[in-house]
Order: structure tokens, then sequence, then C-alpha cells
């Protein structure tokens, strides 16, 4: 099939030669972030599974989703995570998203399966930070909008810039509509590539030092350690 079904694999292309995953790595339907009490605490307890090889796991999977359409989920992002999961094992069981929909129900249209089964697809470094409730699930579905490399730029953008919904929502279709994602940011007073760090007082003391005897900017140094850092590991 070619509808892009969550769970497929692709990688964005970093800086030099390095490639970093910009969607799910890990089984569908698997609670690797809601199961995990590093992230959740003792709410990982609640996780649920969805297998889409499993016709009973399936059938919860439908009642999930019908129940996360009607409203009966919590507005909790861990609660909508578990909807987004049970989207995407659906659709992966069916074969399709009007398949899955069709599957959970009249109250369910093919485009709330696909938005929230995207979701389930954002790699595990957009997926962690919506279980911290740091991005909003409602968010998150503007970026998995957004394919390759943009969709993590916006992702820390979000964070960073502290984006409304309504502005994540407005530079995801910027960016698709052909947009250079620092432009479409641009228009919302986001730097990208601007972060705020806390160094140790040794550390602040000797980039700046350094930064003033090269004669160059401290974010260059950062940058090029940085840099070395990621191509060692």
């Amino acid at each position: 099939m070619t509808d892009n079904r969550p769970g497929d694999r692709s990688r964005g292309r970093g800086e030099g030669n390095r490639s970093i995953p910009t969607d799910r790595e890990s089984p569908v339907g698997a609670p690797v972030i809601r199961g995990d009490e590093s992230v959740t605490g003792t709410r990982a307890r609640e996780a649920v599974q969805f297998d889409p090889d499993d016709p009973d796991s399936l059938e919860n999977a439908a009642e999930t989703v019908r129940q996360f359409a009607r409203g009966a989920i919590e507005d909790d992002h861990l609660y909508m995570l578990r909807g987004a999961a049970a989207c995407a094992a659906l659709v992966r069981g069916e074969g399709s998203y009007k398949a899955a929909a069709e599957r959970a129900g009249s109250d369910v249209t093919v485009s709330f399966i696909r938005k929230w089964a995207r979701v389930h697809d954002l790699p595990r470094s957009v997926r962690k930070q919506v279980a911290l409730g740091i991005i909003a699930p409602t968010a998150a579905k503007h970026i998995a909008r957004v394919a390759g490399e943009a969709r993590l730029l916006l992702a820390w953008a979000a964070i960073d810039g502290d984006l409304t919904v309504r502005e994540v929502r407005s530079v995801a279709s910027a960016v698709n509509d052909g947009v250079p994602i620092r432009q479409a940011l641009a228009e919302y007073d986001v730097r990208l590539g601007r972060v705020e760090v806390t160094l140790s007082a040794e550390t602040y003391r000797d980039l700046r030092r350094r930064a003033s005897i090269d004669g160059v900017d401290p974010g260059e140094i950062v940058t090029e350690a940085l840099e070395q850092y990621f191509e060692s590991e």
C-alpha cells in the first residue's frame, strides 16, 4: 500500500551526512512512551498496548477510537496519546484510513483517524514531549502534518518559541505550501536555532574568554562542539 500508514520508517537529513529519525521507529500500538515510568511515573502501569495483528486487541482499539471521537476520553495528554495509538493500530490492522474509520463507526471520520494516527507516528523525541505535557497533543497534530526534518524543527521551535496551537497550525500550513521553515517561523518572531541554555559559571567564563580571543560569536563555538559531540555518537 502507499497510503503512508503509521509505523512506516523514514529518516531525515541532519547536519553533514548524519541521518535522524523523523517518523516512529517502534512497533505500532506499543506504549513505548506511555509505558515508560521515567516519563509518566506510576501512570505507566495504565499503558495499553494495541496489537494490530490480534483480533481482540484490534477490537479494543476500535472501541477506544469510538470513545475518543465522542470525547469520552479525558482531555489529558496521556489519554490522548492512547487514543492516537488506537487510531494507528486500527489503520494498520484494517489496511487503510477509510477501513479504520468504518470499523470504528459512524461517529469517526477518516480525517480524525488520519490526524491522530500521524501523532502516534511522530518520532520518539517528539512524543516524549507530548507525554510530558510540554507539547500539546492538539499542537502535535499539526506538527505531524509536516514531513522530514522540518517536522522536528517545528516541534523544537514550538517549545523554544512558546508558540500557540494556532501558530503551530499556521506554520505547518505554510511549510506544506512550500514556505521554508525558517521563513514561516520568522512570521512569529521565532528565530530557528535560538535556544536558551544554562552553563556553569566556569564554562560560561571559558566560553566567553575563548569567543573573545577568537573574535567569534559564542554560538559558533557551542555549535562546533555540539556537532563534534553528535558526530561521535
